[in-house]
């Protein structure tokens, strides 16, 4: 059996991805947000409002740096932080009008990414690819 490189592979395609990502954003002069902040920006712009426990759980990024994150992001005016009424307990992560504003320039670099990544792959390859990258994720997801 030859040697499977599907976890190698897919942490340097993030690894490199994020750097093109970073330069893409640098290029375009969008320095609202970096990489990883557009990850919660991309969830939030998706459904606003959210526990925080939810957008970890949707970002994959654990507690304590999805937090530290979420101060940063307050502290820049992209985010804030709301105790709902029905449990008061529950944190909420709203968009501020800054950040929903934001949103086409997200796109605009993700379609570009996007276009890089998937360079010279037909329709119907890039849907049975992500229909292995979601199998691999509910795989390690049922594991977590």
């Amino acid at each position: 059996m030859t040697e499977r490189q599907g976890g190698f592979l897919i942490t340097r395609i993030k690894q490199v991805g994020g750097r093109i990502f970073e330069r893409i954003l640098a290029q375009k002069n969008i320095d609202a947000f970096n990489g990883s902040q557009g990850r919660i920006l991309y969830i939030l712009w998706q459904k606003d409002g959210i526990p925080i426990s939810e957008l970890s759980k949707e970002t994959g990024l654990a507690m304590t740096t999805l937090t530290s994150m979420i101060d940063r992001m307050e502290a820049a005016g992209l985010v804030r932080r709301d105790r709902g009424d029905a449990d008061r307990r529950k944190i909420l992560i709203y968009l501020t009008d800054t950040a929903k504003t934001l949103q086409g320039d997200y796109d605009a670099v993700s379609e570009e990414i996007s276009d890089i990544y998937y360079k010279g792959f037909s329709d119907e390859e890039v849907r049975q690819f992500e229909g292995y990258l979601r199998r691999i994720l509910a795989n390690v997801e049922e594991r977590n």
